[in-house]
């Protein structure tokens, strides 16, 4: 029997906060290892066109329990890592990585004429996938399945979705356990309405403009309880879209390492420590 459609609710708004990582990257961030972002962990955006901002990067370091995507909307970045991987994305690719059992990897910038503005998002992986064998993969924008009509676009980078406007297939067929992730841009005066059946939680982060009573850059909307969001903007305005079933786990987080136990995070670090994190690491480009 179909559903009754009702609209989801925006039940709070979070604001990114500035903060530095790697060697001395300016960032702005939200973050909740508590789980209410759940599956999401982190949201960083990287933006800015002075050089020194970024361009020191991130050198090598480790992970393990979770997954990355890189998303680029100006310049570039690539990718090295203990899997023997070499990449470089430009605006409108992504980097895919399930860091799983263990990863150690860099990711250095890359600028343009505008500089350097990109997201690097963390989902969580359930406890039964933390030690799987990593994963890494390179997205093109032409892999990217995309809703266009006349007074917007949205661009499905993981994930299905499903608009009044039409239907898309991301590149990549799912982030951690069934989420999805993509970039919506509306021209000012108009709106799309989103279609969930599941009813997961929807995550909307502007990264230009603002939407009628919700979100606006530099803020974080999270939207709960129904089945369609109807989105609208009183003017130009870019977002990037996060939904995917809640995983309900404990979360456990120290730095790069995100467990569900306090002994599995010691376990993390001993296996820094001694070369056992990267010992199943494989060259895998496949999803």
């Amino acid at each position: 029997m179909p559903q009754t459609p009702h609209s989801k609710r925006l039940i709070d708004l979070r604001r990114s906060l500035p903060t530095q990582d790697g060697a001395g990257v300016h960032i702005q961030r939200v973050h909740d290892f508590r789980g209410g972002l759940d599956p999401f962990l982190m949201i960083d955006e990287l933006k800015s066109d002075q050089e020194d901002d970024y361009i020191a990067g991130f050198p090598p370091h480790p992970h393990r329990g979770f997954e990355t995507i890189t998303y680029i909307l100006h310049g570039g970045i690539t990718h090295e890592d203990s899997m023997g991987h070499k990449g470089e994305v430009h605006a409108g690719g992504a980097q895919w990585m399930s860091a799983a059992h263990g990863v150690i990897h860099s990711e250095m910038p890359l600028k343009d004429q505008q500089g350097l503005h990109g997201f690097q998002v963390w989902i969580n992986l359930p406890a039964k996938r933390k030690l799987e064998t990593p994963h890494y993969r390179d997205v093109h924008p032409q892999e990217m399945g995309q809703v266009n009509w006349a007074h917007g676009k949205l661009i499905a980078i993981a994930g299905h979705w499903q608009t009044d406007q039409g239907e898309a297939q991301g590149a990549l067929a799912q982030l951690g356990e069934k989420a999805a992730m993509a970039d919506l841009r509306l021209q000012g005066g108009s709106s799309i309405t989103l279609n969930d059946a599941d009813q997961y939680p929807l995550l909307v982060m502007p990264y230009r403009g603002q939407f009628n009573e919700g979100p606006r850059q530099g803020q974080l909307g999270i939207y709960k309880d129904g089945n369609t969001v109807t989105l609208s903007s009183p003017e130009d305005t870019g977002a990037l879209l996060f939904t995917g079933p809640p995983l309900r786990e404990p979360i456990a987080h120290y730095g790069p390492f995100v467990m569900n136990t306090e002994q599995e995070l010691q376990q993390a670090i001993e296996d820094y420590q001694s070369g056992a994190l990267i010992e199943r690491a494989v060259i895998d480009e496949t999803r």
